[in-house]
């Protein structure tokens, strides 16, 4: 299949742990409506938007808590972190209607944005202080480095699981796998795998804090510690290698030059010279800058997070909707998530900001169609533009697609 499989790495002998204490003996998983009110009462965030600002001084008073240096702060294991939560679709299909897309299946935005909460709280989780109700950080998503898909479909109508815990730590940041299964036939099935790097900061969320450092218990968790490490020093080369830093290796080069000799006129009258600037499109190809879709959004209060800024989750659906979107128009037929990489969360969304979304086919080949979504914030009284987030989404679509051709550098 050109599918990735779903790699579960099932880490031995971790209980599923329920969020509210004494509950460990009940078999009753919490759900996500649990995970969110837990996260408000973790942080002591107003569920009124005008008692925002008075929650937001309260949490001012928690930077006395906070770790001088990382060695202060216990270890903790990864089981310590570990957590299940249930989607009940199946058994409760009141909340179905929320999850539902024309094609009868789960809308993926919306699981964007329960992963989302979900690796909060298991970085909360982990740096948790007994004795101590409320937590002095404010964690963050930073990035989302990876999300795969091993299924085409998510059904509406069967329960959902997800499991996830703290796979490796820095000293204020803390990488979080998770894993999404939906029941079938009285099993749960893997359905994606998820990476993603949340950062820990003060409690009005101005400076990095320390977290808890994580110690690996068996071989595997060595193991799964070990890709983290790798993972963060990737994404370290990464952002050293942008073009706006480095000329392009010579193998990028080549690529651009034999893009560049394909689209040349060569049928031109005259002299017989070639122009550099008469340009001529390839067969069952589209030039990119003519793949392109775009989206506004108004960030209302009812789309802030527990510190009172537009919810990560929100941005990733409304992206990935734009996305999808941008594909289907581009491929002509329904298009399926496959995978989602390097989303960057480059600066907050403040409430109340127009967020400018763009959507840009920048690859495709066969059936597959890669989509880059640009995120950027307008303040609409000094007309400022500001990059928000880069988003990249790829797609299988039904049938094979045209070939997308640069026309710029750029």
């Amino acid at each position: 299949s050109a599918y990735r499989l779903c790699t579960m790495r099932k880490l031995p002998s971790l209980l599923a742990r329920t969020l509210t204490s004494g509950t460990s003996g009940s078999s009753v998983l919490p759900d996500m409506s649990e995970v969110r009110s837990r996260l408000r009462d973790i942080v002591g965030a107003s569920t009124n938007w005008r008692d925002h600002v008075q929650a937001m001084q309260e949490r001012k008073a928690l930077h006395t808590l906070l770790a001088k240096r990382q060695e202060d702060l216990p270890p903790r294991r990864m089981k310590d972190s570990y957590l299940e939560v249930i989607l009940p679709l199946g058994s409760q299909p009141e909340i179905r209607e929320k999850y539902l897309n024309v094609h009868n299946s789960v809308r993926f935005g919306r699981i964007l944005e329960d992963l989302d909460s979900l690796g909060v709280l298991i970085c909360y989780t982990h740096t948790k202080q007994e004795m101590q109700p409320r937590s002095p950080l404010s964690i963050v998503t930073a990035l989302v480095d990876k999300i795969n898909l091993c299924k085409k479909i998510i059904y509406p109508d069967c329960d959902i699981k997800f499991t996830g815990n703290v796979s490796w730590v820095g000293r204020t940041s803390m990488e979080v796998k998770m894993h999404m299964l939906q029941l079938h036939d009285g099993d749960y099935s893997p359905v994606l795998d998820a990476t993603f790097v949340m950062v820990a900061r003060d409690p009005e969320n101005k400076r990095p804090a320390f977290v808890n450092p994580v110690v690996p218990e068996t071989p595997e968790e060595e193991e799964i510690f070990k890709q983290g490490e790798l993972n963060k020093l990737k994404r370290v080369d990464f952002s050293t290698a942008s073009l706006l830093k480095m000329a392009p290796t010579a193998e990028e080069r080549n690529v651009i030059h034999d893009i560049f000799l394909h689209t040349l006129d060569t049928r031109q009258e005259g002299e017989g010279t070639v122009s550099f600037r008469s340009r001529k499109l390839p067969p069952n190809s589209v030039w990119m800058e003519d793949a392109k879709l775009k989206g506004l959004q108004i960030c209302h209060p009812q789309e802030r997070n527990i510190f009172n800024r537009i919810f990560g989750g929100f941005l990733m659906r409304k992206a990935f909707e734009l996305g999808w979107a941008t594909a289907c128009s581009y491929g002509g037929s329904r298009p399926f998530i496959v995978s989602v990489d390097d989303i960057m969360f480059q600066r907050p969304v403040e409430v109340g900001s127009l967020l400018l979304l763009s959507g840009q086919v920048c690859y495709t080949e066969k059936n597959y169609i890669q989509v880059r979504v640009h995120s950027e914030v307008c303040d609409a009284d000094t007309r400022e533009h500001q990059t928000t987030n880069i988003f990249h989404f790829t797609f299988i679509s039904e049938n094979e697609v045209p070939g997308i051709v640069p026309k710029t550098y750029g």
